[in-house]
C-alpha cells in the first residue's frame, strides 16, 4: 500500500464518516460549510481551543477541576480573546490564561494575527504579479476576508530580510559562464517616475545548472557601477569567471578585468546582429543576416576579419554604413568567440539563457504602472525569481556538451575542481 492511500486510511480512522455525516446535518448551501460563521470556521475555532487548553494542561501540569500539586502553584486565570484571519475569514479565539504570565502557547503565538499559511497565500498572490488592490479582491471573494493594503505590505516585507541573505550569500568559486543583462522598470525616484535598469547576473556551474547570482538597480550603467557589482561577487567567493556574456554594457569589460584579469569578455553576438539589423528595411533582413553570419561563423578570427572586410565592400555596407563601424567597435569582444570549439560557441554566443528569465519577470511586473521605490521593485522580482528558479535542477544536453570543451580548454584553471 502506498503513502498516499496509507495517509486516506489513517484519515478515515481519525474522522470516520459517521461523524462527518453527523457535523453535515442541516447543511443546504456553499456558505454552512465555509462562511464566515460556516462549519470550517467553527470547527477551526473549537480545534484550536481544546489544542490551547492542552498545552496549558502541559503548561501547569494539571487538568481543569484538579488541584496544583503544590499549593501556591501556578493556576489559571480565564481567557482573552483574539481575532485571527484565516482560509475561513475572521475566527475569534478564546486564549488560555495563567495566574503568573508564563504560559505562552505555541499553536496561536504572542503577537500572531493570522493562521499559518494566510500570510505564505499572501506572497505567493504577490510573487505571481497580483497588485494589491487584487489581493484583497481575491481574499475577500474567496475567503470573505478583509485585509488592507498595510497588512499586503506588511506580509511581503517580512520577506526582505531573505532577499538580503540572497544577496550576500556564498557563491561558487569559479563560474564557467555568467550572463549580465538588464531590463527597465519603471520606479518614482524624487518625486519623478525613471526608467531604471534592473540588472541580474545569470551563472552557470560547473555543474550545469543554472543559479541567479544576484540583482542591482541602478539609474545609470558605467565602469564605476560594474566594479561595485564585480568586487560584491568577488567578496561572496568567486574567485574566477571563465567568460563573461554582455550586450555591450558600458564600462563593463574594464571592470571585469581589473577584478577579474583572466576572464574574457565576450558580447553577445545575436544582440549585435540584431543591432544591425535595426538599421535595415524590413525586406532586406534576411539577406543582411545571411552575409554577417559568414562573419561569426568563420572557423577563425583571421577568417572573420576578411568576411567582414568582404561585407563592407558589399552593396549592404554602401546602402547601410553604420552596420560595419558598429562590429568594428565591438570587435575586441568579438574575436574571444571565434577562439572556441562549435560546443562552446553555442552557449556564449547569445544572452537568450538570461533573456528567458527576463521574458517570464516581464510577465510578473505588466500588471505594475510603477513601483514606489527600488526596495519595492526589487523585492517583486526576488520573490519572482524564487518561483522561476525552482525548476532548474537539471543541466540541459547542451551545457553538458560545452562543459567537457570547458574543462580541456581551461584545464589549468580547473584544475582541482570537481
Amino acid at each position: 500500500m502506498n503513502a498516499t492511500m496509507t495517509e486516506k486510511k489513517n484519515m478515515k480512522d481519525l474522522l470516520p464518516d459517521s461523524v462527518v455525516d453527523e457535523l453535515l446535518k442541516g447543511y443546504e448551501k456553499p456558505e454552512d460549510l465555509m462562511g464566515q460563521d460556516g462549519l470550517l470556521a467553527q470547527l477551526t475555532k473549537r480545534l484550536v481551543e481544546r489544542a490551547l487548553g492542552a498545552e496549558l494542561n502541559h503548561h501547569l501540569g494539571y487538568a481543569p477541576g484538579q488541584k496544583p500539586a503544590e499549593a501556591g502553584d501556578n493556576c489559571r486565570n480565564g481567557y482573552s480573546e483574539k481575532t485571527l484571519q484565516g482560509e475561513h475569514g475572521e475566527v475569534t479565539i478564546e486564549i488560555p490564561r495563567d495566574r503568573a504570565g508564563q504560559f505562552e502557547p505555541k499553536l496561536v503565538r504572542k503577537g500572531q494575527k493570522r493562521f499559518d499559511g494566510f500570510d505564505e497565500k499572501i506572497i505567493a498572490m504577490y510573487a505571481r504579479g497580483m497588485t494589491v488592490r487584487e489581493i484583497q479582491g481575491f481574499l475577500q471573494d474567496q475567503y470573505k476576508v478583509e485585509v488592507s493594503p498595510d497588512l499586503i505590505s506588511t506580509v511581503t516585507n517580512a520577506v526582505l530580510e531573505d532577499m538580503k541573505a540572497w544577496q550576500t550569500r556564498p557563491l561558487e568559486r569559479i563560474y564557467p559562464v555568467v550572463f549580465f543583462d538588464a531590463l527597465r522598470v519603471k520606479i518614482r525616484d524624487e518625486g519623478l517616475v525613471k526608467n531604471k535598469a534592473v540588472y541580474l547576473a545569470l551563472g552557470v556551474t560547473l555543474e550545469g545548472t543554472r543559479e541567479v547570482l544576484g540583482l542591482w538597480i541602478e539609474q545609470n550603467e558605467g565602469a564605476k557601477f560594474w566594479l561595485r557589482v564585480c568586487n560584491e561577487l568577488k567578496n561572496r567567493g568567486v574567485a574566477d569567471i571563465l567568460i563573461a556574456v554582455v550586450d555591450g554594457l558600458k564600462g563593463f569589460p574594464e571592470a571585469i578585468q581589473t577584478t577579474f584579469p583572466e576572464t574574457t569578455v565576450q558580447t553577445c553576438i545575436v544582440h549585435l546582429l540584431r543591432h544591425s539589423l535595426a538599421f535595415c528595411s524590413w525586406k532586406d533582413r534576411q539577406a543582411v543576416a545571411r552575409e554577417l553570419k559568414a562573419v561569426y561563423a568563420a572557423e577563425n578570427a583571421e577568417t572573420a576579419r576578411q568576411a567582414l572586410a568582404g561585407f563592407a565592400r558589399s552593396e549592404w555596407a554602401r546602402r547601410y554604413p553604420t552596420i560595419v563601424p558598429s562590429w568594428e567597435r565591438a570587435w575586441e569582444q568579438v574575436v574571444p568567440f571565434l577562439t572556441y570549439p562549435k560546443e562552446i560557441r553555442r552557449v556564449i554566443y547569445t544572452t537568450n539563457a538570461i533573456e528567458s528569465l527576463h521574458m517570464q519577470l516581464r510577465k510578473v511586473l505588466k500588471n505594475r504602472g510603477h513601483f514606489p521605490n527600488d526596495e519595492a521593485a526589487a523585492k517583486l522580482i526576488y520573490l519572482a525569481l524564487q518561483n522561476i528558479t525552482r525548476r532548474w535542477n537539471k543541466p540541459a544536453v547542451t551545457w553538458r556538451k560545452a562543459l567537457a570543451q570547458f574543462a580541456i580548454v581551461f584545464s589549468e584553471r580547473l584544475a582541482g575542481q570537481n
